[in-house]
């Protein structure tokens, strides 16, 4: 009778153990790899939608700044934050940190083509008015025989200064501070005012301007100033 009992009891047992093998393998086990379900699925393709977001220039997607107990746009503070603004308004695509950064590189194009005599970079960089005074200064130069080399060691700083919104034309003034070599030498290759060895601070007061109605998206060069106020 006990060996009856016991053979039934080991075979009660194997069928139990292969049971619960079959609902292992059919159910599995949590192990911390497990394949993601559908939503958690599509917030991770959502999250990853976000972080591709590529920023591109000209185009701003931060939320303006805000009163923090309304939460509606802040006011400008200035009147330099309230003609861009302005600017902004008239032509949405104005963007003042990209500005500058253009700004900067019409800078170094214009310096460095003036000091080269290359008419043909400066004409699209310049108003009317501006490129005749730099052509004319350039056939003066010529005439002479003089020649000049320039080179920057680099722009320390470019800043919006003052902004103006007239009907639909948009000016805006910077001041640039920076490092340039610069050298003008006489047909015998004599130094007649520089200093090819000698870095100089230089410090320019630029107004560039365009219509906010036009297609055309560059800003040129309308006026040069000193820093003392006197127009070039």
């Amino acid at each position: 009778m006990n060996q009856f009992f016991d053979i039934y009891t080991i075979i009660f047992l194997v069928i139990a153990v292969i049971i619960f093998l079959r609902l292992r393998n059919v159910l599995g086990r949590r192990t911390g790899h497990e394949r993601p379900t559908g939503e958690h699925m599509a917030r991770q393709r959502e999250t990853a939608a976000e972080d591709k977001v590529v920023p591109l220039p000209g185009r701003t997607d931060a939320p303006a700044a805000s009163n923090s107990e309304t939460g509606e746009p802040a006011e400008p503070q200035t009147p330099l934050d309230r003609t861009l603004a302005g600017i902004r308004a008239a032509d949405p695509s104005f963007d003042p940190q990209h500005f500058l950064d253009g700004a900067r590189q019409a800078y170094e194009m214009i310096v460095t083509a003036f000091a080269a005599g290359d008419r043909h970079t400066l004409r699209p960089l310049l108003s009317r008015e501006v490129y005749d005074g730099f052509i004319a200064a350039i056939a003066d130069r010529e005439s002479r025989g003089e020649s000049v080399e320039s080179s920057f060691v680099g722009i320390d700083r470019v800043e919006m200064t003052d902004a103006a919104l007239a009907g639909k034309t948009a000016t805006v003034t910077v001041t640039v501070v920076s490092q340039i070599v610069s050298a003008t030498f006489d047909s015998a290759g004599e130094v007649v005012a520089g200093d090819p060895s000698e870095v100089s601070t230089v410090t320019d007061v630029w107004s560039f301007s365009r219509d906010t109605s036009s297609r055309d998206p560059n800003w040129k060069l309308v006026s040069t100033e000193s820093p003392e106020g006197e127009a070039d």
